[in-house]
């Protein structure tokens, strides 16, 4: 049976983020979120403490994250750009810590080379780039060298502007595979192995609630890329305009988000809440499989 999606032209390569292999199609994989900062926009401050941080990324391990992303910069619409040295702060001692005692991969959440320079050093094993290596020029060549997987995102401009003025395309989901084209291009271009490439529409970035209610519908169409789909629609505000909820208050329709992002073709689903999305993913996957798990449970 094909995986979710009818757009992909071949079956995905695995992709090795240091102990975890990722084999796409046998179930979808959950990137716990850890934001180490004082002003992110669902969980800023919360885990801005060092010790406070770890014991969240340890729960998460323990709910069933199969990876962490880690960020000390955020990316809420309106935000500013944080200095990489207070970025390096916030995140590098967390990730040593985390990486001692963790078996799953710490992904770090940065534009900034240099932050993520010191995080591969640190511990860890993959990058999360949002500007998609637009911001920084030294961003590819570090990535290849290290020889971790990147994510690369859709954003229109930056987290400060993103969301300002009117927010129009013409075809939404051309423009936002065509400005992955080019991510994936620009990474192969710094010596990035396409193999080692994810993709990431940019739910909340640069895009109004139906904007994001389109992705999540037509998220399938990104397929033809032929590049596993990382969705990241936890908590996000164009669920609570669905609902009329507060950011606190926004558990059910996450999970609703997530669903439909893996009937529709999501590969890996970052979240905040890991332990009920594993489960939610879990049994969206199994009902578009019309089959249970390979473990029976």
């Amino acid at each position: 049976m094909n995986e979710p999606g009818t757009f992909s032209a071949r079956p995905l390569a695995p992709i090795r983020a240091g102990n975890l292999v990722m084999r796409f199609g046998e179930r979808p994989y959950i990137m716990g979120v850890l934001n180490v900062t004082p002003d992110s926009f669902s969980d800023g401050g919360r885990f801005f403490d060092r010790d406070k941080a770890v014991e969240q990324a340890l729960a998460m391990i323990e709910q069933g994250a199969d990876i962490l992303d880690i960020g000390g910069e955020s990316t809420r619409p309106g935000s500013e750009a944080v200095p990489a040295v207070d970025e390096i702060e916030r995140v590098v001692p967390v990730i040593e810590i985390v990486a001692k005692y963790a078996s799953v991969p710490i992904s770090i959440d940065t534009t900034k080379s240099t932050v993520a320079r010191a995080a591969i050093e640190a511990g860890a094993a993959m990058v999360n780039d949002v500007s998609a290596l637009r911001f920084d020029p030294a961003m590819g060549e570090l990535v290849a060298k290290s020889g971790v997987p990147l994510v690369v995102m859709h954003m229109r401009g930056a987290p400060k502007t993103m969301q300002s003025g009117p927010i129009i395309y013409r075809d939404l989901m051309g423009e936002i595979r065509a400005f992955l084209e080019e991510a994936l291009e620009r990474a192969r271009r710094a010596g990035i192995p396409e193999q080692t490439l994810i993709i990431d529409p940019g739910i909340g970035f640069g895009k109004t609630a139906e904007h994001n209610l389109m992705i999540l519908k037509r998220l399938g169409e990104l397929r033809s890329l032929d590049r596993p789909i990382l969705v990241g629609a936890s908590r996000k505000a164009f669920i609570g305009k669905v609902l009329d909820v507060e950011e606190g208050r926004r558990l059910l329709g996450t999970a609703a988000a997530v669903a439909a992002a893996v009937l529709a073709g999501a590969h890996i689903l970052r979240v905040h809440d890991v332990g009920p999305m594993r489960q939610v993913a879990a049994v969206a996957h199994a009902i578009y499989r019309e089959s249970l798990p390979p473990s029976g449970g």
